[in-house]
């Protein structure tokens, strides 16, 4: 049994981890029911936002916690020099699209490295892919002291 304590992220570390862009766990919840799925994600860490794209299959069970507005958690964890350190981001997925993106923020995500993460056995052409974006209302993070 790890005896192991943990101490706070400083907002640098924070945006040290999560600025690698990859891949997390984004959890929601309808009412008592959570829902929690692997996804790619990247950050911005000019203006603390984050993006994830969700692949949709047709009878995807995921089309029933994912709307506009909806509250969500992330989570990335890493294992550094073995240690570990995760990150918590909790706020409000916008769905968005590119041309819909403005100036700055069109180039900010053009800059991130979101990878193509799927847990389906299909190919990707019978997937529908989402861009949204989480507004972090809180973002904390904890290591391995």
């Amino acid at each position: 049994m790890s005896t192991s304590k943990s101490v706070a992220l400083s907002d640098d570390e924070i945006d040290l981890l999560l600025d690698t862009g990859g891949v997390g766990v984004i959890s929601f919840a309808d009412d008592n029911e959570p829902y929690s799925v692997p996804i790619s994600y990247g950050y911005d860490k000019d203006v603390g936002d984050l993006y994830v794209r969700l692949a949709f299959a047709p009878e995807s069970e995921k089309r029933r916690f994912v709307d506009d507005g909806v509250r969500a958690s992330l989570v990335v964890t890493d294992d550094e020099g073995g240690k570990w350190r995760s990150v918590v981001a909790r706020g409000r997925l916008t769905e968005i699209s590119e041309p819909a993106v403005a100036g700055t923020a069109a180039q900010s995500i053009h800059q991130i490295d979101i990878p193509y993460v799927t847990i389906y056995d299909r190919r990707a052409g019978e997937l529908e892919f989402e861009l949204y974006r989480l507004d972090p209302e809180s973002i904390t993070g904890r290591k391995e002291a």
